[in-house]
């Protein structure tokens, strides 16, 4: 054989794991041994060993790609065990050139990686399952409390919005999720049961309702005439007690009995506004009458003449008794100044009899006798307090007599005023 089909050296990279015969035999190189991967005969040692190192190539795009889709949890730990099952099949008759050891070592290392994965998701299966059953059982608790109340409208779309969440929950273990799944659905023929019940309650009283409101319409619209003012007023404020009483009719019923009703309410007072009208005009005359009076009688103040005052005040009263009624809003401004005109002359009276008094007088001259002699007795005791070199005695003794001297300018203010 000629040099040319002589076997060519060990090449770089995956061709070091294999070699060329003479006749074109390409050998790939294993822990196992060597074996034929193939043969290309008639080219060149290094195109043939390309040929297969090109499929081993491909064969390690193929575990690269696996690798990176399990590491980032693309597939399925099922999947990725079925996936490195068939690499794996390829790999151990794989025509190819290249480290094939490898390759199946990289493949045998992802597969803790798949059992991390498969336990992960069991878990987080486990924890969804937990969770579920938090939910419904949660969801149960909630239908049990709508089923015990009473909330007839709001009720009916919680629970709808419950049963909604419900289905989008994962089922549990069977025994479980049909226990759960038995309360929830009690729970919620219950409730419409009752809602149900109360709904018929309802229409009957809303049909006893539309009854007594009839009556009350026809009760009003018999008062509207009234020219009775006080009375028939009372009389439509109870109708109006007895009509709020009387509970809810259907809108449209309502309506056109309210409207009987309103109405017969709004004849007898716009009537009732019209002579309250005219009669607001002579109470506003008389406001205008006893303000003048208010006025009057204000021009006593201040007393002068007692007596004198006292008789024109007598007489302005008598003119007010006379007029009569005046508007609701002017009733407590003016009978405040007359009182406050009242007030003054009593004070003026008792000012008078207090000057006047000769025993209060007598008081308050005792009073100032007192404080005379009281501050006698502090002025010799300062003067004796300054012969002994008692400096604080006297300071304290002469202050006290001050003090005494404000009291007594009081005391003769008041005796004063007693004998004027």
């Amino acid at each position: 054989m000629s040099d040319e089909r002589a076997p060519s050296p060990r090449m770089p990279g995956p061709a070091s794991f294999g070699r060329v015969d003479e006749d074109g035999t390409v050998y790939v190189r294993t822990r196992a041994g060597e074996r034929a991967v193939g043969q290309v005969p008639d080219v060149p040692a290094e195109e043939a060993m390309a040929f297969f190192t090109r499929r081993y190539e491909a064969l390690e795009l193929e575990v690269s790609l696996l690798e990176t889709r399990i590491t980032s949890g693309a597939l399925s730990p099922d999947d990725a065990g079925a996936s490195i099952k068939t690499v794996r099949s390829a790999l151990n008759d794989a025509h190819a050139v290249g480290d094939l050891d490898g390759l199946t070592a990289r493949l045998e290392a992802l597969a803790p990686k798949v059992a991390d994965q498969r336990a992960a998701r069991k878990a987080e299966r486990a924890k969804a399952s937990a969770a579920a059953k938090e939910a419904k059982e949660r969801f149960v608790v909630e239908a049990e409390k709508l089923a015990a109340g009473n909330d007839w409208r709001g009720g009916v779309n919680r629970f709808r919005e419950l049963l909604e969440k419900w289905k989008t929950l994962p089922r549990l273990d069977r025994a479980t999720d049909d226990e759960l799944w038995h309360r929830f659905s009690s729970a919620r023929t219950t409730y419409t049961r009752r809602r149900k019940a109360q709904f018929a309650r309802e229409s009957e009283q809303r049909e006893t309702a539309r009854k007594i409101k009839e009556h009350l319409v026809v009760e009003a619209e018999a008062l509207q005439s009234s020219t009775d003012w006080g009375p028939t007023t009372a009389a439509y404020r109870d109708l109006m007690t007895r009509w709020k009483a009387a509970g809810s009719v259907p809108k449209g019923v309502d309506d056109e009995l309210w409207k009987r009703f309103r109405g017969a309410q709004d004849v007898f007072f716009g009537a009732k506004s019209a002579a309250m009208s005219q009669q607001d005009s002579e109470f506003r005359a008389n406001g205008v009458a006893k303000q003048a009076l208010v006025e009057e009688a204000e021009a006593l103040l201040p007393v002068r003449n007692l007596g004198a005052a006292r008789v024109a005040y007598r007489e302005i009263l008598e003119r007010w008794s006379a007029i009569g009624k005046v508007p609701r809003e002017m009733i407590r401004p003016l009978d405040s100044r007359l009182r406050a005109v009242e007030t003054a002359l009593k004070n003026a009276e008792d000012d008078q009899w207090r000057r006047s008094n000769p025993e209060a007088r007598a008081r308050a001259e005792d009073t100032a006798g007192k404080l005379e002699a009281q501050i006698a007795q502090l002025e010799e005791k300062a003067a004796r307090a300054e012969t002994r070199g008692d400096a604080k005695a006297a300071r304290d003794a002469h202050s006290s007599a001050a003090t005494y001297r404000e009291w007594l300018a009081q005391a003769r203010k008041a005796a004063d005023d007693f004998s004027g």
